[in-house]
C-alpha cells in the first residue's frame, strides 16, 4: 500500500519558516539536554548519598554509661550552711536551687558526666 502523496508534502517550506523550523528544533534540543543533565546530577547526588556511611552518633546527653549492675556515685560539694531548695535534671546536667547560710538563693549547674561543678549563678533583686 502506498502513501497518497498530497501537495503540502511536494511543496518545500518557505525560507522564512523553514528558519523558524530550524530554531525550534535546536531549542528543543537544547532543553532536553539541559534536562537530561539535571536528571544525571540528581541521579548522582542519590547514589552519592546512599553511599556514604551515616556518621556515628555520639551518646543522647541523657544516657550516662555506667557499669552493669552498678549505680553511679559521686559527690556535689555546696558551700557550708547552704540548703537545697529544690532540684531539676536535665540529660547529664543537674540544677541545685541553694539557699546560703546568708540567706542569698544560688543556681548551681552539676555536669553529671564530667562529674564537676559548671556553673553558679546567683539569684538578685533589683
Amino acid at each position: 500500500m502506498t502513501r497518497p502523496e498530497t501537495e503540502e508534502e511536494d511543496k518545500p517550506l518557505d525560507p522564512s519558516i523553514e528558519k523558524v523550523r530550524r530554531k525550534m528544533i535546536r531549542f528543543m534540543g537544547i532543553n532536553l539536554g539541559l534536562l537530561f543533565l539535571a536528571l544525571m546530577v540528581v541521579i548522582a547526588a542519590l547514589v552519592y548519598k546512599s553511599r556514604t556511611t551515616e556518621p556515628q552518633v555520639a551518646a543522647p546527653a541523657g544516657d550516662i554509661q555506667a557499669p552493669a549492675g552498678q549505680q553511679i556515685e559521686g559527690d556535689i560539694v555546696l558551700p557550708v550552711g547552704a540548703r537545697v531548695v529544690s532540684q531539676s535534671i536535665s540529660g547529664n546536667r543537674i540544677s541545685l536551687d541553694a539557699e546560703l547560710a546568708g540567706g542569698e538563693r544560688v543556681l548551681f549547674v552539676y555536669d553529671i558526666a564530667a562529674r564537676s561543678m559548671v556553673g553558679r549563678f546567683t539569684i538578685r533583686n533589683r
